[in-house]
Protein backbone atom coordinates (compact mmCIF):
# COMPACT_ATOMS: atom_id res chain seq x y z
CA UNK A 1 0.00 0.00 0.00
CA UNK A 2 1.30 3.42 -0.70
CA UNK A 3 1.02 5.97 2.02
CA UNK A 4 2.74 9.64 0.44
CA UNK A 5 4.47 10.56 -2.54
CA UNK A 6 6.72 13.14 -2.92
CA UNK A 7 8.13 14.83 -6.12
CA UNK A 8 9.72 17.47 -7.06
CA UNK A 9 11.60 18.86 -10.50
CA UNK A 10 9.90 16.68 -12.87
CA UNK A 11 8.33 18.16 -16.54
CA UNK A 12 6.05 20.73 -15.43
CA UNK A 13 6.65 20.38 -11.37
CA UNK A 14 9.39 22.35 -9.58
CA UNK A 15 8.84 22.54 -5.96
CA UNK A 16 8.21 19.58 -3.53
CA UNK A 17 4.51 18.70 -4.48
CA UNK A 18 3.00 15.87 -1.98
CA UNK A 19 0.28 13.03 -2.75
CA UNK A 20 -0.71 11.94 0.80
CA UNK A 21 -2.79 8.81 0.86
CA UNK A 22 -3.49 8.99 5.01
CA UNK A 23 -6.95 9.83 5.42
CA UNK A 24 -7.80 12.90 6.99
CA UNK A 25 -9.64 13.08 10.66
CA UNK A 26 -13.11 14.26 9.61
CA UNK A 27 -15.31 13.92 11.74
CA UNK A 28 -18.62 14.84 9.55
CA UNK A 29 -21.81 12.82 9.11
CA UNK A 30 -21.25 12.59 5.62
CA UNK A 31 -17.23 11.42 5.71
CA UNK A 32 -18.19 8.74 8.23
CA UNK A 33 -20.83 7.55 6.32
CA UNK A 34 -18.06 7.48 3.57
CA UNK A 35 -15.64 5.07 6.01
CA UNK A 36 -15.67 2.29 3.60
CA UNK A 37 -13.83 4.11 0.98
CA UNK A 38 -10.78 4.13 3.53
CA UNK A 39 -9.23 1.27 5.13
CA UNK A 40 -7.55 0.63 8.62
CA UNK A 41 -3.56 1.04 8.88
CA UNK A 42 -1.30 0.81 11.90
CA UNK A 43 -3.09 3.80 14.42
CA UNK A 44 -4.98 5.95 11.68
CA UNK A 45 -6.83 4.88 8.25
CA UNK A 46 -5.49 5.21 4.58
CA UNK A 47 -7.76 6.38 1.39
CA UNK A 48 -8.51 3.87 -1.35
CA UNK A 49 -9.26 6.18 -4.15
CA UNK A 50 -7.51 9.57 -5.04
CA UNK A 51 -8.54 11.79 -7.46
CA UNK A 52 -6.49 14.47 -9.00
CA UNK A 53 -8.51 17.33 -11.05
CA UNK A 54 -7.16 20.31 -12.88
CA UNK A 55 -7.09 22.76 -16.05
CA UNK A 56 -5.97 21.19 -19.41
CA UNK A 57 -1.73 21.86 -19.30
CA UNK A 58 -2.10 22.63 -15.23
CA UNK A 59 -0.07 19.13 -14.68
CA UNK A 60 -1.98 16.54 -13.64
CA UNK A 61 -0.13 14.46 -16.56
CA UNK A 62 3.10 15.62 -14.58
CA UNK A 63 2.03 13.94 -11.52
CA UNK A 64 1.44 10.15 -13.60
CA UNK A 65 4.41 10.59 -15.56
CA UNK A 66 6.86 11.54 -12.62
CA UNK A 67 5.69 8.90 -11.11
CA UNK A 68 5.76 6.37 -13.85
CA UNK A 69 9.10 7.07 -14.36
CA UNK A 70 10.66 7.05 -11.30
CA UNK A 71 9.24 3.66 -10.49
CA UNK A 72 10.33 2.64 -14.32
CA UNK A 73 13.52 3.52 -12.71
CA UNK A 74 13.71 1.37 -9.92
CA UNK A 75 12.45 -1.53 -12.30
CA UNK A 76 14.94 -0.84 -15.18
CA UNK A 77 17.85 1.01 -13.55
CA UNK A 78 19.93 -2.36 -13.30
CA UNK A 79 19.89 -2.54 -17.50
CA UNK A 80 20.73 1.10 -17.77
CA UNK A 81 24.40 1.19 -20.32
CA UNK A 82 26.64 4.46 -20.01
CA UNK A 83 24.78 6.24 -22.54
CA UNK A 84 20.88 5.99 -20.73
CA UNK A 85 19.33 9.28 -20.54
CA UNK A 86 16.66 9.30 -18.10
CA UNK A 87 12.95 9.17 -18.79
CA UNK A 88 12.10 12.50 -17.60
CA UNK A 89 12.89 16.05 -18.34
CA UNK A 90 13.38 18.61 -15.39
CA UNK A 91 11.69 22.03 -15.22
CA UNK A 92 12.47 23.86 -18.23
CA UNK A 93 12.34 27.57 -16.15
CA UNK A 94 14.62 27.24 -13.37
CA UNK A 95 14.61 23.12 -13.13
CA UNK A 96 17.97 22.48 -15.15
CA UNK A 97 20.89 22.43 -12.52
CA UNK A 98 18.90 21.33 -9.68
CA UNK A 99 18.23 17.58 -8.93
CA UNK A 100 15.39 16.03 -9.36
CA UNK A 101 13.42 14.09 -6.72
CA UNK A 102 11.15 11.20 -5.72
CA UNK A 103 10.58 9.98 -2.38
CA UNK A 104 7.49 7.44 -1.17
CA UNK A 105 6.64 5.70 1.48
CA UNK A 106 4.82 2.48 1.62
CA UNK A 107 4.16 -1.28 3.27
CA UNK A 108 4.52 -4.47 1.84
CA UNK A 109 4.25 -7.64 3.59
CA UNK A 110 3.58 -5.69 6.73
CA UNK A 111 6.83 -3.96 7.26
CA UNK A 112 6.43 -0.21 6.05
CA UNK A 113 9.60 1.23 3.94
CA UNK A 114 10.94 5.02 3.14
CA UNK A 115 13.01 5.31 -0.23
CA UNK A 116 14.14 7.96 -1.63
CA UNK A 117 16.63 9.07 -4.70
CA UNK A 118 17.67 12.21 -6.45
CA UNK A 119 18.96 12.55 -9.93
CA UNK A 120 20.11 14.62 -13.06
CA UNK A 121 19.03 13.26 -16.22
CA UNK A 122 22.09 11.39 -16.90
CA UNK A 123 22.76 9.98 -13.52
CA UNK A 124 21.75 9.02 -10.28
CA UNK A 125 22.89 11.43 -7.12
CA UNK A 126 21.25 10.40 -3.85
CA UNK A 127 19.63 7.22 -2.88
CA UNK A 128 18.45 6.28 0.61
CA UNK A 129 16.42 3.51 2.17
CA UNK A 130 14.86 3.09 5.52
CA UNK A 131 12.50 0.67 7.21
CA UNK A 132 10.47 -0.17 10.19
CA UNK A 133 11.26 -3.90 10.71
CA UNK A 134 10.26 -4.16 14.02
CA UNK A 135 7.85 -0.93 14.12
CA UNK A 136 10.98 1.32 14.93
CA UNK A 137 12.88 3.58 11.83
CA UNK A 138 16.09 2.21 10.96
CA UNK A 139 18.50 2.80 8.15
CA UNK A 140 19.06 0.56 5.62
CA UNK A 141 21.49 2.71 3.44
CA UNK A 142 22.20 5.92 1.82
CA UNK A 143 24.31 7.01 -1.24
CA UNK A 144 25.63 10.50 -1.93
CA UNK A 145 27.85 10.51 -4.84
CA UNK A 146 28.94 14.11 -4.55
CA UNK A 147 31.33 12.57 -1.28
CA UNK A 148 32.45 10.15 -4.24
CA UNK A 149 34.91 8.71 -5.87
CA UNK A 150 35.51 6.88 -3.36
CA UNK A 151 32.66 4.36 -2.47
CA UNK A 152 33.38 3.93 0.91
CA UNK A 153 32.28 7.15 1.49
CA UNK A 154 29.80 7.78 -1.19
CA UNK A 155 27.59 4.35 0.22
CA UNK A 156 26.58 3.90 4.41
CA UNK A 157 25.28 0.52 5.39
CA UNK A 158 23.83 -0.92 8.58
CA UNK A 159 23.16 -4.41 8.47
CA UNK A 160 20.45 -5.32 6.73
CA UNK A 161 22.02 -6.23 3.23
CA UNK A 162 24.73 -8.93 3.16
CA UNK A 163 28.10 -8.46 1.61
CA UNK A 164 26.73 -4.78 0.24
CA UNK A 165 30.13 -3.49 -1.17
CA UNK A 166 30.09 -6.47 -3.65
CA UNK A 167 26.84 -4.63 -4.77
CA UNK A 168 28.43 -1.48 -5.05
CA UNK A 169 30.81 -2.46 -7.07
CA UNK A 170 28.80 -3.32 -9.76
CA UNK A 171 26.60 -0.25 -9.41
CA UNK A 172 26.89 2.37 -11.57
CA UNK A 173 25.96 6.82 -11.15
CA UNK A 174 23.29 4.85 -14.03
CA UNK A 175 22.03 2.50 -11.68
CA UNK A 176 19.65 2.31 -8.57
CA UNK A 177 21.51 0.78 -5.66
CA UNK A 178 18.06 -0.77 -5.22
CA UNK A 179 17.90 -2.41 -8.67
CA UNK A 180 21.48 -3.50 -8.32
CA UNK A 181 20.93 -5.30 -4.89
CA UNK A 182 17.40 -6.82 -5.91
CA UNK A 183 19.28 -8.53 -9.05
CA UNK A 184 21.90 -10.16 -6.66
CA UNK A 185 19.66 -11.57 -4.58
CA UNK A 186 19.88 -9.21 -1.67
CA UNK A 187 16.40 -9.81 0.57
CA UNK A 188 15.46 -6.26 1.68
CA UNK A 189 16.13 -4.79 -1.68
CA UNK A 190 13.88 -8.12 -3.45
CA UNK A 191 10.68 -7.05 -1.18
CA UNK A 192 11.01 -3.26 -2.16
CA UNK A 193 11.87 -4.31 -5.95
CA UNK A 194 8.81 -6.63 -5.84
CA UNK A 195 6.27 -4.10 -4.38
CA UNK A 196 7.22 -2.05 -7.67
CA UNK A 197 7.00 -4.56 -10.38
CA UNK A 198 4.31 -6.97 -8.90
CA UNK A 199 1.86 -4.11 -6.90
CA UNK A 200 2.27 -1.01 -8.35
CA UNK A 201 0.59 -1.24 -11.98
CA UNK A 202 1.15 1.63 -13.72
CA UNK A 203 -1.31 1.61 -15.94
CA UNK A 204 -4.65 -0.54 -16.76
CA UNK A 205 -3.60 -1.33 -20.21
CA UNK A 206 -0.05 -3.09 -19.44
CA UNK A 207 -1.78 -6.32 -18.84
CA UNK A 208 0.47 -9.17 -19.25
CA UNK A 209 -1.03 -12.09 -21.58
CA UNK A 210 0.47 -15.38 -19.88
CA UNK A 211 -1.86 -14.31 -16.67
CA UNK A 212 -5.27 -13.77 -19.18
CA UNK A 213 -6.30 -17.18 -18.92
CA UNK A 214 -5.73 -17.71 -15.57
CA UNK A 215 -7.51 -13.81 -14.94
CA UNK A 216 -10.55 -14.95 -17.30
CA UNK A 217 -11.11 -18.11 -15.49
CA UNK A 218 -11.27 -16.22 -11.61
CA UNK A 219 -13.02 -13.50 -12.88
CA UNK A 220 -15.66 -14.38 -15.37
CA UNK A 221 -18.85 -13.81 -14.11
CA UNK A 222 -17.72 -10.13 -12.84
CA UNK A 223 -16.46 -9.43 -16.56
CA UNK A 224 -19.54 -10.51 -17.86
CA UNK A 225 -21.75 -8.10 -15.28
CA UNK A 226 -18.66 -5.24 -16.71
CA UNK A 227 -19.48 -5.82 -20.80
CA UNK A 228 -23.06 -5.75 -19.37
CA UNK A 229 -22.38 -2.53 -18.12
CA UNK A 230 -20.88 -1.00 -20.92
CA UNK A 231 -23.55 -1.45 -22.98
CA UNK A 232 -21.52 -4.71 -24.51
CA UNK A 233 -23.83 -7.70 -25.80
CA UNK A 234 -21.45 -10.38 -24.90
CA UNK A 235 -23.42 -12.83 -23.08
CA UNK A 236 -20.74 -15.37 -22.27
CA UNK A 237 -17.11 -16.25 -23.07
CA UNK A 238 -14.26 -19.33 -22.82
CA UNK A 239 -11.06 -19.54 -23.47
CA UNK A 240 -8.86 -22.39 -24.19
CA UNK A 241 -5.12 -22.94 -24.97
CA UNK A 242 -3.53 -24.20 -28.38
CA UNK A 243 -0.55 -24.90 -30.54
CA UNK A 244 -0.31 -21.88 -33.49
CA UNK A 245 2.48 -20.97 -35.84
CA UNK A 246 2.87 -17.10 -34.91
CA UNK A 247 4.33 -14.33 -37.14
CA UNK A 248 7.53 -12.41 -36.27
CA UNK A 249 9.11 -8.98 -37.40
CA UNK A 250 12.13 -9.02 -39.13
CA UNK A 251 14.21 -5.80 -39.57
CA UNK A 252 15.21 -5.56 -43.29
CA UNK A 253 18.39 -3.30 -42.51
CA UNK A 254 18.55 -2.96 -46.76
CA UNK A 255 14.98 -0.72 -46.89
CA UNK A 256 15.15 0.06 -43.75
CA UNK A 257 11.98 -1.36 -42.59
CA UNK A 258 10.19 -4.10 -40.98
CA UNK A 259 8.51 -6.96 -42.84
CA UNK A 260 6.29 -9.69 -41.38
CA UNK A 261 7.65 -13.57 -41.74
CA UNK A 262 6.16 -17.07 -40.41
CA UNK A 263 8.37 -19.10 -38.82
CA UNK A 264 7.96 -22.65 -38.77
CA UNK A 265 7.59 -22.70 -34.62
CA UNK A 266 4.58 -23.17 -32.91
CA UNK A 267 4.26 -21.36 -30.35
CA UNK A 268 0.69 -22.31 -27.05
CA UNK A 269 -1.76 -19.17 -27.37
CA UNK A 270 -4.98 -18.38 -25.31
CA UNK A 271 -7.72 -18.68 -27.58
CA UNK A 272 -10.65 -16.77 -26.20
CA UNK A 273 -14.39 -17.11 -27.58
CA UNK A 274 -17.01 -14.60 -27.07
CA UNK A 275 -20.87 -15.24 -27.72
CA UNK A 276 -23.52 -12.22 -28.56
CA UNK A 277 -26.82 -12.02 -27.14
CA UNK A 278 -28.20 -12.10 -30.53
CA UNK A 279 -27.38 -15.96 -31.06
CA UNK A 280 -25.53 -17.34 -28.01
CA UNK A 281 -25.23 -20.71 -29.94
CA UNK A 282 -22.52 -18.76 -32.54
CA UNK A 283 -18.95 -17.85 -31.84
CA UNK A 284 -16.76 -15.47 -32.54
CA UNK A 285 -13.34 -15.31 -32.27
CA UNK A 286 -12.00 -12.23 -30.01
CA UNK A 287 -8.68 -11.62 -32.01
CA UNK A 288 -10.28 -11.03 -35.04
CA UNK A 289 -14.18 -10.30 -34.49
CA UNK A 290 -14.71 -8.28 -31.87
CA UNK A 291 -13.93 -4.54 -32.19
CA UNK A 292 -10.41 -2.58 -30.71
CA UNK A 293 -12.85 -0.96 -28.22
CA UNK A 294 -14.22 -4.41 -26.89
CA UNK A 295 -10.75 -5.90 -27.13
CA UNK A 296 -9.32 -3.03 -24.80
CA UNK A 297 -11.70 -2.93 -22.13
CA UNK A 298 -11.77 -6.80 -21.97
CA UNK A 299 -8.20 -6.42 -20.92
CA UNK A 300 -8.32 -3.65 -19.29
CA UNK A 301 -11.34 -5.07 -16.74
CA UNK A 302 -9.31 -8.28 -16.40
CA UNK A 303 -6.39 -6.24 -15.46
CA UNK A 304 -8.78 -3.65 -12.83
CA UNK A 305 -10.74 -7.32 -11.18
CA UNK A 306 -6.84 -8.67 -10.85
CA UNK A 307 -5.71 -5.36 -8.90
CA UNK A 308 -8.94 -5.23 -6.52
CA UNK A 309 -8.47 -8.83 -5.75
CA UNK A 310 -4.85 -8.47 -4.93
CA UNK A 311 -4.97 -5.49 -3.20
CA UNK A 312 -2.55 -3.79 -5.45
CA UNK A 313 -2.13 -0.24 -6.36
CA UNK A 314 -3.24 1.19 -9.79
CA UNK A 315 -1.94 4.52 -11.27
CA UNK A 316 -4.29 5.70 -14.40
CA UNK A 317 -4.19 9.19 -16.32
CA UNK A 318 -7.60 10.46 -17.61
CA UNK A 319 -9.54 7.47 -16.51
CA UNK A 320 -12.81 8.50 -18.24
CA UNK A 321 -10.96 7.94 -21.95
CA UNK A 322 -13.23 6.22 -23.57
CA UNK A 323 -14.77 5.03 -21.16
CA UNK A 324 -18.80 5.72 -20.01
CA UNK A 325 -19.44 7.95 -17.04
CA UNK A 326 -21.08 5.12 -15.39
CA UNK A 327 -18.38 2.41 -16.07
CA UNK A 328 -16.00 5.00 -14.64
CA UNK A 329 -18.14 4.85 -11.22
CA UNK A 330 -18.33 1.42 -10.87
CA UNK A 331 -14.28 1.10 -10.92
CA UNK A 332 -14.17 3.25 -8.42
CA UNK A 333 -16.31 1.65 -6.68
CA UNK A 334 -14.64 -1.63 -6.91
CA UNK A 335 -11.76 0.07 -5.60
CA UNK A 336 -13.86 1.79 -2.29
CA UNK A 337 -15.30 -1.94 -1.73
CA UNK A 338 -12.21 -3.50 -1.68
CA UNK A 339 -10.05 -4.15 1.54
CA UNK A 340 -7.15 -2.46 0.63
CA UNK A 341 -6.51 -1.76 -2.96
CA UNK A 342 -5.85 1.53 -3.89
CA UNK A 343 -6.26 3.67 -7.13
CA UNK A 344 -4.42 7.08 -7.75
CA UNK A 345 -6.04 8.67 -10.97
CA UNK A 346 -6.44 11.59 -13.15
CA UNK A 347 -10.18 12.95 -14.13
CA UNK A 348 -12.05 15.95 -16.14
CA UNK A 349 -15.25 14.51 -15.23
CA UNK A 350 -17.08 17.02 -12.83
CA UNK A 351 -19.37 14.14 -12.53
CA UNK A 352 -17.75 12.09 -9.91
CA UNK A 353 -17.23 15.18 -7.79
CA UNK A 354 -20.60 14.29 -5.51
CA UNK A 355 -20.14 14.79 -1.85
CA UNK A 356 -22.09 11.48 -0.96
CA UNK A 357 -19.55 9.65 -2.73
CA UNK A 358 -15.96 10.90 -2.02
CA UNK A 359 -14.24 12.67 1.10
CA UNK A 360 -12.85 16.08 0.85
CA UNK A 361 -9.21 14.09 1.82
CA UNK A 362 -9.86 12.10 -1.59
CA UNK A 363 -9.67 15.10 -4.26
CA UNK A 364 -6.76 16.75 -5.11
CA UNK A 365 -6.13 19.93 -7.49
CA UNK A 366 -3.26 20.82 -9.76
CA UNK A 367 -2.87 24.29 -10.65
CA UNK A 368 -0.48 26.64 -12.65
CA UNK A 369 1.57 28.86 -10.59
CA UNK A 370 2.97 32.30 -11.95
CA UNK A 371 6.21 30.85 -12.69
CA UNK A 372 4.46 27.91 -14.98
CA UNK A 373 5.36 25.20 -12.50
CA UNK A 374 2.66 23.11 -11.09
CA UNK A 375 1.16 23.19 -7.64
CA UNK A 376 -0.61 20.09 -6.19
CA UNK A 377 -2.98 20.88 -3.13
CA UNK A 378 -6.42 18.78 -1.51
CA UNK A 379 -9.99 20.21 -1.23
CA UNK A 380 -9.54 19.65 2.35
CA UNK A 381 -6.65 22.43 2.77
CA UNK A 382 -10.55 24.50 2.51
CA UNK A 383 -11.64 23.88 5.81
CA UNK A 384 -14.47 26.69 4.78
CA UNK A 385 -16.25 24.11 2.32
CA UNK A 386 -18.62 22.06 3.69
CA UNK A 387 -19.88 18.48 2.95
CA UNK A 388 -23.37 20.16 2.49
CA UNK A 389 -22.51 22.01 -0.45
CA UNK A 390 -22.42 21.53 -4.49
CA UNK A 391 -18.74 20.40 -4.88
CA UNK A 392 -19.11 19.56 -8.54
CA UNK A 393 -20.68 23.23 -9.10
CA UNK A 394 -18.23 24.79 -6.11
CA UNK A 395 -15.34 23.59 -8.66
CA UNK A 396 -16.81 24.30 -12.26
CA UNK A 397 -17.18 28.19 -10.71
CA UNK A 398 -13.82 28.64 -9.85
CA UNK A 399 -13.76 28.37 -6.56
CA UNK A 400 -10.77 25.72 -6.00
CA UNK A 401 -8.58 27.55 -8.82
CA UNK A 402 -8.04 24.61 -11.01
CA UNK A 403 -10.49 25.44 -13.92
CA UNK A 404 -9.94 27.21 -17.24
CA UNK A 405 -10.55 30.51 -17.80
CA UNK A 406 -11.88 31.01 -20.73
CA UNK A 407 -11.97 34.77 -22.57
CA UNK A 408 -15.73 34.57 -24.52
CA UNK A 409 -14.32 37.94 -26.26
CA UNK A 410 -11.94 37.02 -28.39
CA UNK A 411 -13.15 36.52 -31.59
CA UNK A 412 -13.20 33.22 -33.58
Amino acid sequence: MVIEIKLSNFFSIMDEVVLDMRAANIQTKKSKELEENTFSYQNGRLLKTVAIYGANASGKSSIVKAIRACVGMIINSHNHNENTVFPFAPFKFGGADKLSSFFIRFNTNGVEYEYSFQMTQTQIMKEELYYYPNGRRSKVFSRDESLGPDKKKVFDFRDAIARPMDVVANTSQKTLFVSRASQMGREVAQKVFRFFYENFILDFYNYNPVLLGRLLEAHKEQLLSVLHIADSDIVNVSSKHELKPYTTAVFDPLNNNTILSMDDIQKTQLIITTYHKNNPTVPFDFNTEESDGTQRLFFMMLTILDIVKNNKILLVDEIERSLHTRLVEYIISLFNRSESAQLIYTTHNTYLLDNNKVRKDQVYFTNKRTDGSTDLYSLYDYKDFRDTMDLEKAYLQGRFDAVPYINDSLGF
